[in-house]
């Protein structure tokens, strides 16, 4: 089953550019992925989808109902954090989260505790007297305590330093666990790379790749170094698949894409000493298709 559906959705700010039929979906239980940097139609595309605006055209389904015709019953099941938080200043933390908690319908006290402990958030402070990382646990709080079945998340570690970013995550994977569907939207590629399964890559508005990151990785070249017991010929591996060759001394390095059998074959026949293949990471791959669109 597809949590979300996105087919064709455009979004046209009078002449300015928004989004322009982006397409994909997202699985039940799954963590998807959406990157691209600033500017490039991630917000655009989550906030069509929760209906805070409107599309020019094309279509968005969230549990496979329509977001926009469903969407008050749609956002019983949502939690949303946005990329930046307001809040009413002189409220106490404590009292806006019991706010949003009566939205639902529910008791949410024992679970806003409980995620207030593991992010070390104080509950009683004033919300102008908050950090901005602090305002953000706010918002992790808010988005998470109703326990949601789809939670949508847009550069939400801005703010957070590196050990609360690790418990955040934490946390995600923990909700995931429990069942919950996240469509995780950020810049930042390791953490894509560390959450997701699968990614959908946006520039300019326009989706340019949706695949699995294990499938971007085989598809892309790999890098190899080789340390030599002895001296080869010059251009040994000048082979159809070996890119950014680079020989000194007693060590050559190439990219490599294509049947590694064929690279390997090409190894067994020299003496080495040591031999390392690394596996291209998401940035490298980003960078790829940006530079191959571009």
């Amino acid at each position: 089953m597809n949590v979300i559906e996105i087919n064709n959705l455009t979004k046209h700010y009078g002449k300015s550019r928004g989004i322009s039929n982006v397409s994909f979906h997202v699985e039940e239980g799954e963590i998807f992925g959406f990157i691209g940097p600033n500017g490039s139609g991630k917000s655009t595309t989550i906030r069509t989808l929760l209906s805070l605006i409107y599309p020019t055209s094309g279509s968005a389904k969230i549990f496979g109902k329509d977001c926009i015709e469903f969407a008050p019953e749609i956002a019983k099941e949502i939690g949303y954090l946005p990329s930046e938080v307001f809040y009413y200043d002189n409220m106490k933390v404590i009292d806006l989260l019991k706010y949003s908690a009566s939205f639902y319908k529910k008791d949410c006290t024992k679970r806003i505790k409980e995620l207030a402990e593991i992010l070390d958030l104080d509950l009683t402070k004033k919300i102008d007297d908050l950090s901005l990382g602090n305002k953000k646990k706010v918002g992790i709080v808010q988005g998470l305590l109703h326990e949601p079945k789809l939670i949508i998340l847009d550069e939400p570690t801005s703010g957070l330093d590196p050990l609360m970013q690790h418990k955040f995550f934490e946390l995600l994977e923990e909700e995931n666990k429990k069942g919950a569907t996240i469509l995780f939207s950020s810049h930042i590629l390791s953490e894509v790379q560390r959450l997701c399964n699968r990614v959908a890559i946006i520039k300019e508005g326009e989706i340019v790749q949706v695949e699995k990151i294990s499938v971007l990785k085989e598809n892309n070249h790999k890098k190899f170094k080789i340390e030599l017991k002895n001296k080869i010929n010059k251009g040994f591996f000048n082979i159809t698949g070996v890119t950014n060759l680079e020989e000194k001394e007693n060590t050559i390095s190439f990219l490599f894409r294509g049947d590694i059998n064929i690279v390997m074959k090409k190894i067994s026949e020299i003496e080495i000493a040591n031999l390392w293949i690394e596996e291209p990471d998401l940035e490298e791959i980003f960078m790829h298709y940006y530079e191959k669109e571009a």
